[in-house]
């Protein structure tokens, strides 16, 4: 049993996150009960009581046959409930709404969480809309301009052995290669994914250095068919102003006098 922070873990919540975790990570893909039970190397009827707790609280769902299970509605109105509650997105979204407007592209807020980042603000471009939104998904910290930037923030001796997950040709897969770019990330203050997480897409990234080390950060999304010279050298000017105005306006990521400090 692992130990955090001298109080012993309690299996059965932690045996209750894991199985929403997973389910979350199957987005559409339902799972049947011998595959959860598999997974998480918990006896079949084990994992079948847990599921009908969940599936009365609202946590899980099931199909009309009683044989696939979804993560429920309840996951997303905690969620929700998370974005709606943190001052620092609060203080942030209308900044991205201004640089969206002036650039005319896709403006990302995301959050470093263990070895990705997650969405919790976006911005569409009126001239490329995705059709599913990035808000609460999430996206290997190696693989995009959020995570890139916020990684430079650390030390080299943070980041984990590779291999690392490859989501396009241009992914960096190793260690070795992740680093050098960031090191230059370090020296140009920003990030830069050129088509290193979808196709077709070069984001740019600024960490939000209101924690130290940054937990936070914002990007800049682009159509490789619409990236010139000059619209580059236009994106990189309104973010980094856009960055400045944040980190004045969240000093200390306080989020105004009487905010919670969370820890994440």
């Amino acid at each position: 049993m692992s130990d955090t922070g001298g109080v012993r873990e309690v299996k059965s919540a932690a045996r209750t996150v894991e199985l929403l975790e997973l389910l979350a990570a199957r987005g559409d893909r339902p799972a049947r009960l011998q595959e959860l039970a598999d997974e998480l190397e918990v006896p079949r009827s084990s994992m079948y009581a847990l599921l009908q707790t969940l599936i009365s609280r609202g946590w899980v769902r099931t199909d009309i046959t009683g044989s696939l299970y979804g993560i429920g509605i309840h996951a997303l109105l905690t969620g929700t409930s998370y974005l709606d509650s943190d001052p620092r997105v609060r203080v942030v979204r209308p900044y991205l709404d201004e640089a969206s407007e002036a650039l005319g592209e896709t403006i990302h807020m995301g959050r470093l969480d263990g070895r990705d980042v997650a969405y919790l603000a976006t911005r569409e471009s009126h001239e490329y809309l995705r059709t599913i939104s990035r808000v609460g998904r999430r996206l290997p910290a190696h693989a995009g301009a959020l995570g890139k930037a916020l990684l430079a923030e650390r030390p080299d001796g943070d980041l984990p052995e590779g291999p690392y997950e490859s989501l396009t040709p241009r992914t960096h897969t190793t260690r070795e290669s992740l680093a050098a770019d960031l090191a230059e990330v370090r020296v140009r203050g920003y990030s830069v994914d050129r088509e290193e997480g979808v196709t077709g897409i070069v984001g740019f990234g600024f960490a939000l250095r209101y924690d130290s080390p940054a937990q936070d950060a914002i990007s800049c999304s682009v159509p490789v068919a619409r990236l010139s010279a000059g619209h580059e050298e236009r994106i990189v000017a309104v973010m980094r102003e856009t960055r400045a105005k944040i980190e004045a306006t969240v000093p200390g990521g306080a989020g105004g006098s009487g905010s919670v400090h969370w820890r994440r």
